[in-house]
């Protein structure tokens, strides 16, 4: 059963990269061009010019693809796993599609939209060399405090479910989630790495198309998993 639900996790997670590629190609890398554009006249104002190790059209092409194929397939993978470990506890009432649905937002919200609000994302030539390690250090330590207090406040709702009903223990959960996270944003060190001059709409509009490059991978990955899990779980393996 595991198994063929990781094979199902993956070739989900594979087309979700793609729909994520596609998105990236058209939305994302218009935005990186000026970014990068605006980092070359300031480098060539003053004097700062370092050479192309990888082409830009490689970075846009294959770079993209091969990065966005990999880590969607890996996420796929990964995804079906806590699937797995989910459907005794709450896929009953919800059944393989509705918790394919909620998993996916929940993966959302924990690995990206929250940890992307103390740390949102900057564009590849944007960052100071000084402080780029320190804050990807952060956002990943963020992004593991937000994975764990969802999860435990998943767990808190379970626990509270019959004592509260269902409604009463989604809120009490999502209540201490959120204070859990207002105290790490608070605690987190700011680091603000944007050089002074840079367009803000331009800044703006690369995190707000980093927010729905993920919006469609995590959105395509549970929906196409939800669907090829149904085939698997309610009308039997095929292949």
């Amino acid at each position: 059963m595991t198994s063929s639900l990781l094979l199902r996790g993956l070739l989900a997670g594979l087309l979700a990269g793609l729909l994520a590629f596609g998105f990236a190609r058209v939305a994302g890398e218009p935005e990186v061009d000026r970014a990068i554009a605006f980092e070359s006249a300031v480098s060539h104002a003053g004097h700062d010019d370092e050479p192309e190790i990888v082409s830009r059209e490689t970075q846009r092409s294959l770079g993209l693809f091969t990065g966005v194929l990999v880590y969607s397939t890996a996420l796929g993978g990964l995804f079906s796993l806590v699937f797995a470990a989910s459907m005794g506890r709450v896929a009953r009432p919800l059944g393989p599609r509705g918790l394919a649905a909620l998993l996916a937002l929940l993966g959302f919200v924990a690995i990206i939209l929250v940890p992307d609000l103390t740390y949102p994302a900057n564009p590849p030539s944007v960052g100071h060399p000084d402080t780029i390690r320190l804050r990807t250090g952060l956002f990943f330590l963020m992004l593991l405090v937000s994975a764990a207090s969802m999860a435990a406040a998943v767990h808190l709702a379970r626990s509270l479910a019959e004592r509260w009903g269902a409604w009463n223990a989604v809120l009490g959960g999502v209540a201490a989630y959120l204070l859990v996270m207002l105290l790490a944003h608070h605690l987190f060190p700011a680091i603000d790495e944007v050089p002074s001059g840079f367009p803000a709409t331009l800044l703006w509009q690369f995190r707000i198309t980093s927010l729905g490059l993920h919006m469609v991978l995590w959105t395509s990955l549970g929906l196409l998993f939800g669907w090829l899990a149904e085939q698997r779980l309610l009308r039997g393996p095929s292949w």
